[in-house]
Parts: C-alpha cells; sequence; structure tokens
C-alpha cells in the first residue's frame, strides 16, 4: 500500500483464500477514499477494516485507543485539569449517600424489571446526608449536560472525561468522581423511577415520554435490548463500588504511613483509578442514550467493564493489605504495652500468636495430639521462632534441651513458624518439618497475630531465634539460640545473666565448645590439653601447602624432644581429603553463634580473636591453634605459614621459653610486619546486628559495607 505522486493511493490486496495468492491494484483516490460502496468493497475483496485502514493512511488520522493509553500518559493529561490547592470543604460524603441511595434502588428496579422474580431483592440501608449539606445543583448539570448525547467513541469518552475533569478541578480526586457519578445518577434513577410511576401517576407519564421511557420498555423494545440493558445495569454497579472504595481509602489517611505502607502506593494511583471510573460513568451516559434511541448504535461496554473490574479487584486487594497493616500495627502497640507490663505468660503468648477470638490449641509433637494452651500457665516458655528454612542440625540442637527441660517439667518449648505468604506445598513442608519435633507447635501458623512485633523487636529475619520468657511473660533472652548452640544444656536456664556468666567463665574455652560436635574425633584429640591446629580455607592450594608444611613441622624432633604433642585438623575435609560442607558449615555456624553472645558485650581479648577468625572466613586460608579446649592464636593463612615455614629461626627457643611462647611471639612478629584487610561478615539474618564495629586487629572502627549472597543450597551448608 503506497501513495503515489499523484497523490492516489495504491492497494495491493491478497486472496488468501485459495493456495495461489492472486494480486490485484486498485487505484483509490482520497477523495473517494471514504465513499466505497458495501458491494464494491465485496466485490474486491476488501475487509472493512482494510478500507478503514485505507482511509486512515489517505487522511493521515490514526485511530484512538483509550485502553491502550498507559499510566503515565494518563496522568500528564488530567494532572493539567487539577487545581493543587483543592477545596476541602465539600461534603463529598453526603453526595456519595445520597448517590449510593439513588443507584442502589435504580439498579434493583432494573433487575425487577428486566428479570422479575428471578432476582433477590436486598434490603437497602438508606443513607441521610448532615443538615447542613448542600446540593451543587448546577455542578451537577454541568457535568451531565457534558455526557447528554454524545456518539459512541473511545476518544469522545476520553475528550469528555477531561471537560468534566476541567470543571472539577478545584475538587479532590474522589469528589470528582462521586460528582461526576452523582451527575449520572440523577438521569438514571430519574429514568426508572418514571419507568414505575409512569402507569400510575399522570405528570410521571407525561415526563417519561419526554424522557423516550416507554419505547425503551415497550416488551418487543425490552426483549430485544435486555442483555444491553442488564450489562449497563452491572456495569454502574461495579463503578458505585470503585467510588465507594476512594472513601474507605481517604478515611484510611489518617493512619501513621509507616504503620499502612500499602497505603501511599495505593493513594498515588488514585488519579488514575479515578479517570477510568469518570471515563466509564460516561460511557454509561452513551449507553443509556443509544438503548433509548430509535437508531441502533454499536457501543460495546465490555472493555469499559472488563478495565473497571480490574481497577475494583486491585483496589480491593490494596485494601485488604492496607487493613491488615493497621491491624498488624494495632496488634503491635498492644504486645508493646503487655510486654511493658506482662502479668501472666499464657496471656502474652495468647496476645503475641493468636488473633481476636481465635485462639487454638498447640499440637503436642511427643504424642501427636492437641493440648490447651493452658499448658503454659505459670511456665517458663521457650518460643522456638524460625522459618520453614530450618535444617535437621538446627532441630537437633534443641533436642537435648527439650530432654533436659522434660524433668522439671517448669519449661516448654513452642515451635512458632513464621511465613509471610502460605501455599500449599509450604503446609506440606510444615508438616513435615512438625513431626521431627518432640515439642509443642502452634496449629494454625497462619494467623500468627504479632509478626512485625518479632520482627522489630527481637529482630527476626528468618534464622532460628529461641525467646525465653518467665512464667510472668517477662522476656528473659530475645534470642538464646546462639547460647544453647555454643553451651547447650550448661547455659540452662538460658536467661542473659546465665549468657553473661558463662561468657566470663568459660570464654578462653570457646574452642573446644565451637568444635566439640562437628566430628566425633575432636573430643578425644582436645583432650589432655593437646596442641590442635584447625585450619581451613577457600584456597585448596593453600590448604594442600599448608597440610605438607604442618605435618613436617609437627614432626620436627625438637617437638619429640620436648614432648610436646600437635594434632592437625582440616576443617571441611573428609578423613579421605574429600570436600564435607556439613562440617565446614557447623564449625561456622558455632563461631557465629559465639560472636553473637559477645558482641553486645564489652570487648574482651576473646571477643576480639573470634571477630578475627570470623574476619578470615573468606580468605584463602587460615588457621586456628589451640591447646585443649583453650585458645593459643588464631591467625590469618599467610602469617600462621609464615611461623611454620620460619620453625628454624626461632626454634631454637622452645625448651627454654615454651612452644605456646615462642610460636605466638614470632606469629606477632609477622602479623605486625604484614597486616592485609580485615573484612568482617556478620549475617544479617542471624539476629541483631552492630552498628559499629572495631577492627579486632588495630581496633580501629571498621567501614560498614553491605553484601548479598546466596550458594542455592540449605541448612548450614549453605555458610560454605
Amino acid at each position: 500500500m503506497a501513495i503515489n505522486r499523484a497523490g492516489v493511493l495504491q492497494v495491493c490486496c491478497t486472496n488468501t483464500a485459495s493456495y495461489e495468492s492472486q494480486f490485484s491494484l486498485f487505484i483509490i483516490s482520497p477523495a473517494l477514499a471514504f465513499e466505497i460502496p458495501q458491494p464494491t468493497i465485496t466485490m474486491l475483496g476488501l475487509a472493512n477494516n482494510v478500507v478503514t485502514k485505507v482511509a486512515s493512511v489517505v487522511t493521515g488520522h490514526h485511530e484512538f485507543s483509550l485502553f491502550s493509553m498507559s499510566d503515565k500518559k494518563i496522568l500528564d493529561e488530567i494532572y493539567a485539569t487539577h487545581h493543587v490547592n483543592v477545596d476541602t470543604s465539600f461534603d463529598d460524603d453526603s453526595l456519595f449517600g445520597i448517590v449510593e441511595n439513588i443507584l442502589k434502588h435504580a439498579t434493583q428496579t432494573v433487575d425487577k424489571i428486566v428479570q422479575g422474580t428471578q432476582v433477590h431483592v436486598e434490603n437497602i440501608e438508606e443513607h441521610t446526608p448532615k443538615a447542613s449539606f448542600s446540593t451543587p445543583l448546577c455542578t451537577l448539570k454541568s457535568i451531565a449536560s457534558e455526557m447528554q448525547c454524545k456518539p459512541p467513541s473511545e476518544e469522545v469518552a476520553h475528550k469528555t472525561t477531561l471537560a468534566i475533569l476541567n470543571k472539577l478541578s478545584s475538587y479532590s480526586w474522589e469528589a470528582k468522581a462521586v460528582l461526576t457519578l452523582a451527575a449520572f445518577a440523577m438521569e438514571y434513577g430519574e429514568f426508572w423511577l418514571l419507568g414505575q410511576l409512569q402507569e400510575s401517576h399522570r405528570l410521571a407519564k407525561s415526563i417519561s415520554i419526554l424522557k423516550r421511557v416507554p419505547f425503551l420498555l415497550k416488551p418487543s423494545n425490552l426483549q430485544k435490548r435486555r442483555q444491553a440493558v442488564l450489562e449497563l445495569n452491572n456495569l454502574i454497579k461495579t463503578t458505585l463500588q470503585v467510588i465507594e472504595i476512594f472513601d474507605q481509602f481517604d478515611k484510611l489517611s489518617s493512619y501513621d504511613p509507616k504503620d499502612v505502607p500499602e497505603l501511599a502506593s495505593a493513594t498515588d494511583h488514585i488519579p488514575v483509578d479515578v479517570y477510568w471510573a469518570i471515563v466509564t460513568v460516561v460511557a454509561c451516559a452513551t449507553k443509556l442514550t443509544i438503548l433509548t434511541s430509535d437508531v441502533e448504535k454499536e457501543h460495546d461496554l465490555a472493555p469499559y467493564a472488563q478495565k473497571i473490574h480490574f481497577v475494583l479487584n486491585k483496589l480491593k486487594i490494596q485494601l485488604k493489605i492496607c487493613r491488615t497493616q493497621i491491624e498488624e500495627a494495632e496488634t503491635y502497640r498492644k504486645l508493646k504495652k503487655t510486654f511493658r507490663t506482662p502479668t501472666e505468660v499464657k496471656e502474652v503468648f495468647k496476645a503475641l500468636i493468636f488473633t481476636k477470638d481465635n485462639v487454638q490449641p498447640l499440637i503436642d509433637g511427643s504424642t501427636k495430639q492437641t493440648v490447651d494452651i493452658d499448658i503454659l500457665r505459670k511456665k517458663n516458655i521457650l518460643l522456638f521462632i524460625s522459618s520453614l528454612e530450618i535444617s535437621d542440625d538446627d532441630i537437633s540442637i534443641l533436642k537435648p534441651i527439650y530432654e533436659f527441660t522434660k524433668k522439671d517439667n517448669q519449661h516448654k518449648i513452642v515451635w512458632v513458624p513464621i511465613v509471610e505468604q502460605w501455599t500449599d506445598d509450604l503446609r506440606k513442608k510444615f508438616e513435615t518439618l512438625r513431626l521431627k519435633m518432640p515439642w509443642y507447635t502452634v496449629q494454625n501458623p497462619a494467623t500468627i497475630a504479632g509478626i512485625r512485633f518479632i520482627k522489630e523487636e527481637w529482630n527476626f529475619k528468618g534464622k532460628p531465634t529461641l525467646v525465653v520468657m518467665s512464667p510472668q511473660g517477662k522476656v528473659e533472652h530475645s534470642n538464646a539460640f546462639h547460647m544453647i548452640r555454643v553451651w547447650g544444656a550448661q547455659a540452662f536456664p538460658f536467661t542473659e545473666t546465665t549468657e553473661k556468666e558463662l561468657s566470663n567463665s568459660h570464654g578462653h574455652k570457646w574452642v573446644g565448645n565451637v568444635v566439640k560436635e562437628i566430628h566425633p574425633t575432636l573430643p578425644n584429640m582436645m583432650k589432655d590439653d593437646k596442641y590442635v591446629f584447625f585450619y581451613g580455607g577457600k584456597d585448596n592450594e593453600w590448604i594442600n601447602q599448608f597440610t605438607k608444611k604442618a605435618t613436617a613441622f609437627v614432626n620436627d624432633p625438637i617437638f619429640k624432644e620436648a614432648k610436646i604433642h600437635i594434632e592437625l585438623f582440616c576443617v571441611g575435609k573428609g578423613s579421605k581429603g574429600e570436600d564435607d560442607h556439613g562440617i565446614l558449615g557447623r564449625f561456622w555456624t558455632g563461631i557465629e553463634s559465639l560472636f553473637h553472645t559477645k558482641n553486645h558485650k564489652e570487648p574482651d581479648s576473646v571477643s576480639q580473636e573470634i571477630q578475627k577468625l570470623l574476619s578470615y572466613k573468606n580468605e584463602s586460608g587460615w588457621a586456628v591453634l589451640s591447646k585443649g579446649h583453650s585458645l593459643v592464636v588464631t591467625g590469618h593463612g599467610v602469617s600462621i605459614l609464615k611461623v611454620i615455614e620460619d620453625l628454624d629461626k626461632w626454634k631454637d627457643h622452645v625448651k627454654e621459653k615454651g612452644f605456646e611462647f615462642c610460636f605466638t611471639t614470632y606469629h606477632e612478629k609477622i602479623r605486625v610486619a604484614n597486616r592485609p584487610c580485615c573484612r568482617l561478615d556478620i549475617p544479617g539474618s542471624t539476629g541483631k546486628v552492630p552498628e559499629t564495629m572495631k577492627c579486632p586487629d588495630c581496633h580501629r572502627s571498621m567501614e560498614t559495607f553491605i553484601s548479598y549472597k546466596c550458594c542455592h543450597i540449605d541448612g548450614p551448608n549453605a555458610h560454605h
């Protein structure tokens, strides 16, 4: 298709009805482009839409597409009609109440007339406007005049909407929608009121003739246009619902935006939603004109219905989210108050877990039976809070605690799984995990009320947390899980006081506490105060080099003469040298747990050594030298390997000054001479992260970076 030099459009048509393409050349002048008779179109084999497109090309006219307009395009056009300083004194609530009265009665009347006895008649709650309300009649008539007798066209609907918005420039977005619907309701309500009264009231009969009511209600016409009338009526009902939700969002604006973050997203989009509501009302007005007209014109309301239903469903979802967030905020405030003045742990537990009037029994993991929550009354409760991404290791850590506390019957463990959005698969996973736990479990975790409180007050970020509460409901420890991972049942009764005591009295023996569970050979290896080198790293070449040189080191005659026995243990390697990510994961998890038990206290030499070791986690190599369960030194792979390589430079002093003194003194000399950057990675999901951190090496304040990591695996192996 092209325009030649004479300005004549040449159209090449292809008839694909046969297997061989047949081509014909038609010459259509611009003047005749819109006047091709239908028989000619049929004879030439041209489809109507082809001729329309031909006409568009000739005239340069492009068909307007209302439903392909972007939100940005709509906003650009409607913001140009809106005054910044809107009139907030207008009582749109009273007006909407009147409009709702009119349209609910009118739409019910339509359903009754068109569907007869098939329709269910509902009781309509009448809204009474404020005594001070004054109807803006001239404004309503002005809007109504914009919508009267407009031809059916998407472009006309758009232009009419902009004209209405220009007239309502000083009103709020919600008021614009209510006023437009009110202008339409006057016409629609009057039409169907006359339809009811025309047979019994002379004045109504005369007015109804002018309004062409008898024409539409004539049985033959009504039967023919029945479906169109019902579609119009249903579209009006939907639009009424949309505008009602605008009002509900407006009422939520008094809440703190921090409590209802979804509200900002919803209200930011209200202008576009108002645009679609008004466009739909305009389309409804046009359809009513067509239904009462002698000439049947095509005006499909389906695209408008589809769009306004989309808007309605979106708004309903946003409103539901807002209400959930408000409920969570109110629960959060109540919980903060409850925990400030606790009285009884069962009542605190109820407030934390259950929504109002939804208290459910717990599941006893040992019997698989449900039990009343009264079982928790006057007990110490250990709330085991986690996502569903927990490993068997996480569960196994608590099993000895369960057995230990079961004896006195004063401590109860309750699993509280936290999941934002439950699915069938997640429920199955929940049931699988629940069966592995002998303690109590919340029966319906989808209804947990205090999720926000758990996240914000106890810094829950997905990783297992163990909150310890006294029989009075006082929080004795906001996360004892790290303490239990390090000290096990020794940490009983799992309070912050106990943690501090253990840290002070057993802090120097932290190596034994961390490594005792990672491999069955280690307890025997560490007894009798034997020296053990624990080592590992990201670089297998460094590990192999260290293994070779350290083996020669520990077998040096100087140590045999001094009766010094040194063992080697490569963390992350099995007995045959294969990678063992399970051991490596448990080792670093233990170090991280130890770090969390120390990082909120005054720094000491033990905490600095733990931080130092944690800073080596992602280095090519690292090593820890212990004597029995106690630490001798931690070091970067470079410095430790250098000390081993330089054995001949310091070994002559071993007999006189001792192995530990000689090793640590020479290591300090090497470390100070060559200090690489110190990087400390603290998993943000394991609890409260300190805002500032001193370098364990030079004691300067460390810079803060944020990084994200995924190893595509679950459980403790994810630490590798």
